[in-house]
């Protein structure tokens, strides 16, 4: 089978969706799959060596003073790819931007559309000037609306497919999420990375990886780190990854007089990424925006059992008092405190956590994620009946032409209904 993915995202840049798109096209290649990336240019991105089946499309960089790229629309470079590619499916990580060209290509040459819901767009609004709450509805209204224009939908945890469901998704949903590599990450060399950063071997490490930006909860999660950390000299405070919201962590915890014991290791990937986590005792998170905690079920296959609050994506791989703790999102950076200290003061119920860590991330492995993904991509194929394929590539010149009218249509109606639908509706004068 040929895939074809679009994304706005990709390596070199660290984030979910890039990683997600990376683990999924290297283990459906693993299958005998052909797969086939299309991304936005990045700075700084390595050449040589060249990509596997990656098509580099030119972008502006650093959108927004985001570290976000945004395509520059160049319509036939995509079309002469997808020629000579002849995917079977089309997949696109995105509503809008390259998610537009994965619509016009799946209409054009009649291919199933597949769009995986990973992101809450109202949640990153902020990147964009006007940041407001009709702006989170138009995006929420766009996702919503794009879906509906998809053959099926992949959402990466229960919690999300529950959630785009209720906001009128009405294309078939299907639960998929990025799978985690669990003898990699646990046979991480814990002791050398600390060494490494100058963490004592006996000290008591709280960890967190992701990007450090504003939709994360870091305030909150540098807040109740600090109440702990104040009550336990011994602890450390390891935080792996990069982003707009470290200046703003750094000087809060510089002014806790905290900064001997905050050890900021910026990104890290590979074996690196690896030992971090096994340097780790316990794992904390305080974000709202996840559709999948994929940072989290690398922990866990790292043994580290995790802390976090109540909220998409976390609550499908966190089960309280099994394999840490699921603390409701009303709890206050003292209460969160106060949750850590319980769990350092029982050996044995970390001892049990981590063990239940392990089990959980084995559930979630690559293997078993990347079948699920394939059977669906079956199931849709088998749907696109031959006589229908037929149809679409006997068409005629002026049936083609108005195809296109129509993808053209359905993108910019799509857009207008997200703008209609986010404006409330004036009130009657009584």
């Amino acid at each position: 089978m040929n895939i074809c993915m679009f994304t706005n995202t990709y390596l070199p840049h660290v984030g979910g969706v890039a990683r997600s798109v990376h683990i999924f096209s290297q283990d459906l290649r693993k299958m005998g799959h052909r797969v086939l990336v299309l991304a936005p240019e990045f700075e700084d991105h390595p050449q040589p060596p060249p990509e596997q089946d990656v098509i580099r499309l030119a972008a502006i960089q650093k959108f927004n003073g985001s570290d976000f790229s945004v395509r520059i629309p160049l319509p036939y470079v995509v079309e002469n790819e997808i020629e000579v590619f002849k995917p079977d499916i089309i997949h696109s990580h995105h509503p809008f931007l390259l998610g537009d060209s994965a619509l016009r290509v799946s209409r054009k040459h009649g291919l199933p559309l597949v769009f995986t819901h990973h992101t809450l767009y109202e949640q990153y609004t902020h990147y964009i000037p006007l940041h407001s709450d009709l702006l989170k509805s138009f995006v929420q209204n766009l996702a919503t609306l794009y879906a509906n224009l998809s053959d099926g939908v992949v959402a990466p945890s229960q919690s999300i497919a529950d959630l785009i469901q209720s906001r009128g998704v009405t294309a078939p949903i299907i639960e998929i999420p990025t799978g985690v590599d669990v003898a990699f990450f646990s046979n991480g060399n814990g002791g050398s990375f600390r060494h490494s950063m100058g963490i004592p071997a006996d000290a008591f490490v709280l960890g967190h990886t992701g990007r450090l930006a504003s939709e994360k909860n870091l305030l909150f999660l540098s807040q109740a780190v600090s109440k702990f950390m104040h009550q336990h000299s011994e602890a450390f405070f390891l935080v792996v990854g990069n982003g707009p919201g470290k200046d703003d962590m750094v000087g809060f915890l510089q002014n806790e007089q905290l900064q001997d014991r905050v050890i900021f290791c910026g990104q890290k990937t590979g074996q690196s990424l690896a030992d971090a986590y096994a340097a780790m005792n316990l794992f904390v998170f305080a974000s709202f925006s996840e559709t999948q905690g994929m940072v989290l079920l690398e922990a866990m296959a790292a043994g580290v059992p995790v802390i976090a609050l109540d909220a998409s994506g976390v609550r499908d791989v966190v089960m309280n008092g099994h394999n840490g703790r699921l603390l409701p999102d009303t709890y206050s950076p003292e209460m969160f405190a106060a949750a850590l200290q319980e769990a350092v003061a029982s050996q044995e119920h970390l001892a049990q956590w981590r063990e239940a860590s392990l089990q959980t991330a084995r559930i979630h492995s690559r293997q078993k994620c990347a079948h699920r993904l394939d059977r669906f991509y079956q199931e849709l194929l088998s749907m696109k009946s031959s006589d229908t394929l037929r149809e679409k590539e006997s068409l005629g010149p002026l049936e083609s032409l108005l195809e296109r009218i129509k993808v053209e249509w359905d993108l910019f109606a799509t857009k207008v209904r997200s703008v209609a639908e986010a404006v409330p509706t004036p009130k009657a004068d009584t």
